[in-house]
């Protein structure tokens, strides 16, 4: 028999975590289940929290963690008790699991593993398998009137894919996690249709020639009315308002449906975003009392009311520094053109990635004429700065390596001029350590 065991401070639980469960973030690979048997067997000893309340359930490559966010202050706009599940964390674990914003308390995570550490210390969870279970029962213990799940990886044999949603999103397909999910968009596109159930309406956030018949054929055999937002929600351009808002005109079906719509979230990318989550939003409106004025505010205040962080994040003014999170080619499509579009003097760029990542292919997009600090945030997946200033400059680019991030990041201000930019970039770690 396991005895049992007590921590008495936060601290200690965190040390737990994330020492003694697998935790994808940290050591990849040793952290990816193959089923979802543990899954299951949690649910049955929590007795299913997840069925007590409605969900949302959000896949994809980029832009789930925003469309998440959106929604969820949307859904709260509009007066719902709205838990948010979604990773990973930057500062503080407890980012992971919030209720109208408010970050889960530490009592609540202290005592979660206190009285459960007997069952854990058993089936030996993943942390990601661990901390969703933890998610469904805070919000079944909090009663919330919907709760808004993003997956972690992929969608089929992601832990969160127990939940029966309202609705299924996918925001689009990228080759990212290709070790696990599949060599091309369409193997990945398989296993993120996973998310996929029975008689329940699905968003696709992006068309794309080799992921759409997989997603029409799995919602034909689920028998779920599918939607594809960019099809039907058009936002073709962004301005950017005196308070840093970010402003669009929003077209539905070829005609003029939002005006002067803004978001507090300034990345270009997030017209992409905005498109799926008002795609939602038309389905889900009657049911959750979301009329426009909700819609508006809910956007415009995503920040303030969800604490999304890192997404073309302003950190500092004089020189303009700018942190994102965006870790795949993909996002650097977006990224690097709104960096093009920013003026400045000279581009100085931090950046770090993970080993597991297709940094080399980013390396060949990021401009030549930036001056860069090759840097490595403090977990066992981040690629050695050494290496990535050596394959750095096989792709014409220059620069030092600097360690740790902090240090990195201080270099980086004391060389730049009061009209430089400096972006912070290639992981979501080295943006935490960045703005922490």
């Amino acid at each position: 028999m396991v005895e049992k065991k007590r921590f008495g401070s936060y601290r200690e639980v965190l040390d737990f975590l994330f020492s003694s469960l697998p935790m994808y973030q940290r050591t990849g690979s040793a952290a990816y289940k193959i089923d979802l048997e543990v899954t299951h067997t949690m649910d049955a000893y929590f007795h299913h929290p997840h069925n007590k309340y409605p969900s949302i359930h959000i896949a994809g490559t980029n832009g789930k963690g925003s469309v998440s966010h959106m929604l969820a202050s949307v859904l709260q706009e509009a007066g719902l008790k709205t838990g948010l599940y979604t990773s990973p964390h930057l500062k503080d674990f407890r980012e992971r699991i919030k209720i109208n914003g408010d970050l889960i308390p530490k009592k609540y995570v202290i005592d979660f593993i206190n009285d459960n550490f007997s069952f854990l210390s058993k089936i030996k969870p993943s942390f990601f398998e661990m901390t969703a279970a933890m998610a469904f029962q805070y919000f079944s213990e909090e009663q919330v009137d919907i709760a808004i799940i993003e997956t972690g990886l992929g969608g089929r044999l992601d832990s969160t894919n127990i939940i029966h949603p309202v609705c299924s999103v996918i925001t689009n397909i990228g080759l990212d996690h290709t070790q696990f999910l599949g060599k091309s968009l369409h193997e990945i596109a398989h296993e993120k249709a996973g998310i996929i159930k029975d008689h329940t309406p699905l968003v696709v956030g992006k068309s794309q020639p080799e992921t759409e018949p997989v997603f029409r054929k799995a919602a034909i055999s689920h028998k779920s009315n599918i939607f594809f937002a960019d099809q039907h929600i058009d936002i073709p351009y962004s301005m950017f308002a005196p308070n840093g808002n970010q402003v669009f005109t929003v077209h539905k079906d070829q005609k003029p449906f939002l005006s002067n719509l803004e978001t507090d979230l300034a990345g270009t990318y997030q017209r992409e975003n905005t498109a799926t989550v008002i795609q939602v939003i038309d389905i889900l409106k009657d049911q959750y009392r979301v009329d426009e004025h909700v819609l508006r505010k809910g956007l415009k205040n995503v920040i303030r009311n969800t604490g999304l962080h890192g997404r073309w994040e302003v950190i500092n003014q004089h020189p303009l520094t700018v942190c994102d999170t965006g870790h795949n080619v993909e996002a650097f499509r977006w990224i690097l053109p709104q960096l093009k579009n920013t003026p400045y003097k000279k581009l100085h760029v931090v950046i770090g990635f993970v080993n597991d990542k297709h940094y080399r292919e980013i390396l060949e997009m990021l401009p030549k004429d930036a001056h860069y600090y090759f840097t490595q945030s403090n977990i066992p997946r981040a690629l050695p700065a050494e290496l990535l200033l050596q394959e750095a400059e096989k792709s014409g680019l220059s620069g030092m390596v600097v360690k740790p991030v902090s240090l990195a990041v201080k270099t980086a201000h004391k060389q730049a001029d009061r009209y430089d930019l400096i972006f912070i970039g290639g992981s979501t770690f080295v943006v935490a350590e960045a703005m922490y």
